[in-house]
């Protein structure tokens, strides 16, 4: 299950091989639209609801505009109408309830919130937010939606007997809104599951959760899976039996410490592998992303690597943000150039050819 890999590929492409280039999901909104959020929530400010759907747009259109002119292949409005990846979804699902915040880590509180009632799927909660990027994107949408397995994992459960219940109600839930977001014309649905790789053994649940998501779903959309952290010893080689075509992997951040994990069976889906870290207020320069890449490029060959950030890269500033994107998507046109030349042995298993053959 190799996946729809070549529709994204521009028709102009330049080199031979294609590296695709894409983004994982969040970006630095502007300070203008956090200021409008603001205001739009204080009872006093005279700032309605029209005011901050312009607001929303208007950081949509902007932004997806930015990825475009950084160079990447795919491309998302970096989430600019939601504001967090488990309440942002939990709003949006009947049967959930908000009861207060509740501390993460430092001085972070999520709100986190409780299941009280059976789930159903009520409102659409992306394709809207879909539409528009795709009006104004001239480039191929991606679009990110939170996991049931991480929904159910962050959350109180209040009403199922377990977590895997809960987690199988939601996927079936899931599954209703990619078919509304395939549709509506989505052909690149990303999946985020950044909870998978912290319990061990609960490989099993998200796998048959994708089972239930993918039910129906069109051969020609593509389907990526997100884990951003965590120990990927615990679901690999497992991982490999799940009904996607790509696993976005964080492993820039651990300087690639888990990159061995994935030589010990050979990796035989596409590899999304960060080569920017999401963690670091820095813009790595285009030579040290080529070395990353070419650290993918021991897993799998070029036509089933995509490079990508760790993570989202919402908490960095805005111009470092751009400038790694920027980066990333020279460092992965150079690196195809070479492999078009014949410069670079592909040391991959289960590559096809020598890179010069």
């Amino acid at each position: 299950m190799t996946g729809p890999r070549d529709q994204f590929k521009p028709a102009d492409h330049p080199n031979d091989h294609f590296l695709l280039t894409t983004v994982v999901g969040s970006y630095p909104k502007p300070k203008w639209h956090d200021r409008a959020r603001e205001l739009f929530e204080d009872e006093d400010a005279d700032f309605g609801e029209d005011e901050w759907e312009e607001s929303k747009d208007d950081a949509s259109r902007l932004i997806t505009h930015e990825h475009e002119r950084a160079g990447l292949d795919v491309i998302c409005d970096g989430e600019m109408r939601r504001n967090e990846m488990v309440e942002y979804f939990a709003h949006r699902i009947d049967g959930y309830e908000f009861n207060g915040r509740v501390k993460v880590w430092g001085h972070n509180y999520f709100d986190k919130p409780s299941v009280a009632d059976e789930v159903e799927y009520g409102e659409q909660w992306l394709v809207k937010e879909f539409e528009f990027t795709d009006e104004v994107a001239e480039r191929p949408v991606k679009v990110p939606i939170t996991g049931p397995y991480t929904l159910a994992n962050w959350s109180f459960n209040e009403v199922y007997d377990s977590e895997e219940q809960l987690a199988y109600e939601l996927a079936d839930l899931v599954n209703e809104e990619i078919e509304a977001l395939v549709e509506a014309g989505a052909r690149y649905i990303q999946i985020d599951e950044p909870a998978l790789a912290t319990t061990p053994d609960d490989h099993a649940i998200v796998g048959e959760c994708l089972e239930r998501i993918v039910d129906e779903i069109p051969d020609d959309v593509r389907l990526g899976l997100h884990v951003c952290y965590g120990d990927y010893s615990r679901i690999y080689p497992e991982i490999l039996d799940y009904p996607v075509h790509e696993y976005d992997l964080e492993l820039a951040n651990g300087d690639y410490d888990q990159l061995d994990v994935f030589k010990d069976h050979e990796f035989t889906k596409d590899f999304a592998m960060g080569v920017v870290d999401a963690h670091v207020a820095e813009v790595e320069s285009v030579e040290e992303i080529k070395e990353n890449i070419k650290k993918g490029l021991e897993v799998v060959p070029p036509e089933r690597l995509t490079v990508s950030p760790d993570c989202g890269v919402k908490l960095l500033p805005r111009e470092v943000a751009y400038g790694k994107m920027e980066n990333m998507v020279q460092a992965a046109r150079e690196i195809e150039e070479e492999l078009d030349a014949g410069e670079i042995d592909v040391v991959a298993s289960g590559a096809e050819a020598h890179a010069d053959d």
